[in-house]
């Protein structure tokens, strides 16, 4: 099924990480008939909100981006808002998508969705083949269970609704935050509020030796539109780079793009989470996508976007 310039398309989410870069990259394959709605237009955890969007707009395809996400320590601090925001919203936008006939929508699961201990890079078919990293569990049931709503549309309804499995995102228009973010937009956060405080030192949550891939926003835009022009299947597909890298490699990294002089102090009683998640990503590079931004690259766009528009955070 191929999306035409011409029809509608729904981005729901278009101002969060993921959001923006789908709708930056519609726009520039000459989409122009895209619906987008604030919070205040249309609030995704109200069913009458939604269905009333559904009705009135009638998209023919939809990316569903919205999400309440955050990094370990907000999974751990805020667990029934992470799992039951989630869930409200991707019910009312899956089930409205089935009952406007939209003809194609995908949705977004993360990497955190699988077994705490997988072997090797984490394929498709490890899913529910062992329990969550407890630290986000919440998160990941959400998650879950809107891939399984998925699936049971497609399979009572023959709907077409498939699932990106993404890596850990970073990129322009996160959520910086020195508390409650990922990993990537927190340490750009803390190495440079270092730097301007001519700090000594900078601290770090946890040891620095679990293994992390991370995926460019708009890499994942890229893939998430490829698989809507050329992916038809239920099953779950991930997207990801393939690589992976040491929170402390990472660290380091943000510290020289950053500018930070001082030294990054790794605070071992805090929380690691999974020890290694890597995708394996055969699947979707079988298809014919593969990842384009290198992480040093990536990191630089990033920080750059964060030192002009740190103000308005």
């Amino acid at each position: 099924m191929i999306m035409k310039t011409k029809e509608k398309i729904y981005i729901a989410g278009h101002v969060g990480l993921l959001g923006s870069a789908v709708l930056r990259l519609l726009k520039s394959k000459g989409f122009n008939n895209l619906i987008v709605k604030t919070h205040r237009q249309c609030d995704l955890l109200s069913q009458r909100s939604v269905e009333s969007l559904f009705k009135k707009e009638r998209p023919d395809y939809v990316f569903l981006c919205a999400a309440r996400v955050g990094g370990i320590q907000a999974n751990i601090s805020y667990p029934a808002e992470l799992m039951y925001e989630n869930s409200t919203i991707q019910n009312n936008v899956i089930h409205q998508s089935y009952v406007q006939g939209v003809k194609k929508l995908i949705f977004f699961g993360s990497s955190c969705i699988y077994p705490k201990e997988s072997p090797g890079a984490i394929k498709e078919e490890d899913l529910l083949s062992g329990p969550v990293e407890p630290t986000n569990e919440a998160y990941a049931m959400a998650k879950i269970s809107g891939i399984k709503l998925c699936q049971a549309y497609d399979a009572q309804f023959q709907t077409n609704f498939i699932t990106a499995v993404l890596a850990n995102m970073y990129g322009p228009y996160d959520h910086f935050d020195i508390r409650d973010s990922h990993v990537i937009p927190a340490l750009i956060m803390k190495l440079h509020k270092a730097k301007k405080e001519n700090m000594r030192s900078c601290e770090v949550w946890g040891s620095g030796r679990p293994v992390r891939e991370f995926l460019y926003a708009d890499d994942a835009a890229d893939a998430a539109f490829f698989l809507m022009q050329n992916y038809d299947q239920p099953d779950i597909i991930n997207v990801g780079t393939g690589h992976g890298v040491s929170v402390k490699e990472l660290a380091f990294l943000i510290k020289d793009t950053v500018g930070f002089k001082g030294e990054i102090v790794f605070d071992a009683t805090k929380p690691d989470g999974i020890k290694k998640k890597i995708l394996n990503v055969s699947k979707i590079n079988g298809l014919g996508w593969r990842a384009r931004v290198h992480l040093k690259d990536g990191i630089r766009r990033t920080v750059g976007w964060f030192l002009k528009y740190q103000k308005a955070l």
